[in-house]
């Protein structure tokens, strides 16, 4: 059973945003060895989730390079999110990023993105709409069940591309 709650959008249906984020995950084909699914989306949050046993090491506990993986993509997918939800079409890439493991994983992963504490994503949005670029800082977490965290990615996102 997982420790994260669902969560709803505001801004749009959960299940449509969250469905096309899913196409999106599968069609790549490392996210879908990975069995990476969207678990929960929020305006503020993205949570993905994987199962353990696509993503063991030979410890048995969660590879250190699918961590960083579902963290980085949590991130790349809050990001993508709102600009789909703003009428934008835009790529993200991760421009850098920084990663610290602190206890093993062994269960189902559960990767969370958030905006980095200081970050304007309707700023971002503005920056898109007038000059087609944005950066973005966020941030994302691994946490086990008892609410301890495992590992955290902090890295900054551009958005390129023509406004829709």
């Amino acid at each position: 059973m997982s420790s994260v709650a669902p969560l709803r959008l505001a801004e749009a249906p959960p299940h449509e945003l969250g469905a096309d984020l899913q196409r999106v995950l599968l069609s790549m084909p490392p996210l879908a060895a990975m069995g990476c699914r969207v678990h929960a989306c929020a305006a503020d949050r993205l949570v993905l989730a994987a199962p353990l046993a696509a993503n063991v090491n030979d410890k048995g506990s969660a590879f250190g390079g699918s961590l960083a993986g579902l963290m980085t993509v949590s991130c790349w997918g809050l990001f993508s999110l709102h600009l789909k939800r703003a009428g934008l079409s835009a790529e993200v890439y991760v421009q850098d990023s920084s990663t610290q493991y602190f206890v093993p994983v062994l269960e189902e992963i559960h990767a969370e993105a958030r905006f980095a504490e200081g970050e304007d994503i309707e700023a971002a949005i503005r920056a898109m709409r007038t000059r087609r670029k944005a950066r973005l800082r966020l941030t994302a977490s691994v946490r086990l069940q008892d609410g301890r965290e495992a590992a955290r990615l902090e890295g900054r996102f551009v958005a390129l591309g023509p406004v829709g």
